[in-house]
């Protein structure tokens, strides 16, 4: 089955080194181009595309309400999202708007072609990486206190872990805990590395779902 894709994006030069790379790609055609949701929902219905490369984050319309919309309006099209969030809630806010699968924007060009493969052929397509944080995420939900246990941190660790989820800077917990900048870097990257947390969003919600500080700090 051929993919014709519609591609949307509001950054130029992103949108168009995408369409470059999925014109190499045997089996698929681009049939369009956007540079904002209302453009997008518009060229669904004139240049029909089964399959929306959408980003997340436009002017306007967000790729969700997008989403939202094509697939409610055209549901032979299939959507799928782009986006540089990997965060589990951005990634099921996606698929409960309806799309087919979620792509980071810094996937390699292999990749891509497997997404688009995978959501033409009627499947859901998730990278790796987003379908481990999704697992890890749901795991600790249901077992928050087992969650906690299965991955031991040091008493230095927990410090420093709370201090960043409290909102200290890295110079801040070097002097109260009486360490250089650099060892402070290091156990913040060793922590991230550990609990497999990539952004201060996910050390503040792990902290807080493990009771190391209370939503309130």
């Amino acid at each position: 089955m051929t993919a014709r894709v519609l591609v949307a994006d509001d950054h130029t030069l992103l949108r168009a080194g995408l369409i470059k790379l999925i014109e190499t790609l045997q089996g698929v055609e681009v049939v369009g181009q956007a540079s904002d949701g209302l453009e997008a929902l518009a060229l669904a219905g004139s240049c029909s595309p089964n399959l929306v490369l959408l980003d997340i984050a436009m002017p306007g319309m967000s790729g969700l309400e997008v989403c939202a919309q094509l697939v409610k309006s055209h549901p032979g099209i299939r959507v799928l999202m782009l986006s540089m969030h990997r965060e589990p809630q951005y990634v099921r806010r996606a698929l409960q708007s309806g799309a087919a699968g979620y792509l980071l924007k810094d996937s390699a060009p292999d990749e891509l072609a497997q997404a688009i493969r995978s959501v033409t052929e009627g499947k859901t397509y998730l990278s790796a990486v987003l379908a481990q944080n999704m697992l890890s995420d749901m795991v600790t939900q249901l077992h928050p206190q087992s969650a906690a246990h299965a991955i031991a941190l040091t008493p230095r660790q927990r410090e420093v872990l709370k201090l960043v989820a409290e909102g200290s800077s890295t110079k801040r917990i070097a002097i109260q805990l009486d360490l250089s900048v650099k060892t402070v870097d290091t156990h913040r990257t060793n922590l991230m590395n550990q609990l497999g947390i990539h952004d201060l969003a996910g050390l503040v919600r792990y902290a807080i779902r493990n009771g190391i500080v209370s939503p309130s700090d």
